[in-house]
């Protein structure tokens, strides 16, 4: 998968634990997903219409029996749902709000090495400077990235790397995301 997918993919703040719950085996209807997710019913679904929009589930074409899932992973889905249940699995509970926030992942996706703010901006070129300011504050409160000043260079510069869960969501999806722009 490539990073401008990722990007599209976390646009939505559910699509990501709907993709990790089709993956562990929850049932692809509507009930059990919403109640796995724990997701809204509007935000829920805009979350489905766009994981179908963009072709990672699909409306299961012999639905009509009640135990037949409504909603089934297609080829690329399923890929995307492997690296969303892997970061389901290395996250805690109260972890999953900060997950939910549009450039979270692919901010720490690009911080599998450490990196500058222009550094990461080059990775996610949609990135507003703003919305990455935001986004590397509330991982910093969080502790999932580490700010330090390069004093040494003129002018001092800012590198920003992942850590603690963090860096194991970082270390473990960056392998798994194509960079090349």
């Amino acid at each position: 998968m490539d990073i401008g997918a990722l990007v599209n993919i976390t646009s939505k703040a559910w699509a990501m634990p709907i993709l990790s719950c089709l993956h562990s085996g929850i049932a692809g209807r509507q009930a059990p997903l919403l109640a796995a997710t724990g997701a809204g019913r509007t935000a829920f679904a805009q979350s489905m219409d766009h994981l179908i929009e963009i072709g990672l589930i699909e409306r299961n074409p012999g639905y009509g029996h009640p135990l037949r899932p409504e909603f089934r992973l297609t080829q690329p889905g399923i890929a995307a749902a492997a690296i969303a249940h892997k970061i389901h699995g290395v996250s805690k509970k109260e972890d999953q709000p900060l997950l939910r926030r549009s450039w979270t992942l692919p901010v720490l996706t690009s911080l599998h090495t450490p990196s500058q703010f222009s550094g990461i901006k080059r990775t996610l070129p949609a990135i507003t400077d703003r919305a990455l300011s935001q986004s590397l504050k509330s991982m910093e409160a969080r502790n999932w990235v580490c700010r330090s000043v390069d004093s040494a260079a003129r002018p001092p510069r800012s590198i920003y790397c992942a850590v603690n869960t963090g860096g194991r969501i970082s270390r473990l999806i960056a392998p798994e995301i194509s960079f090349n722009l």
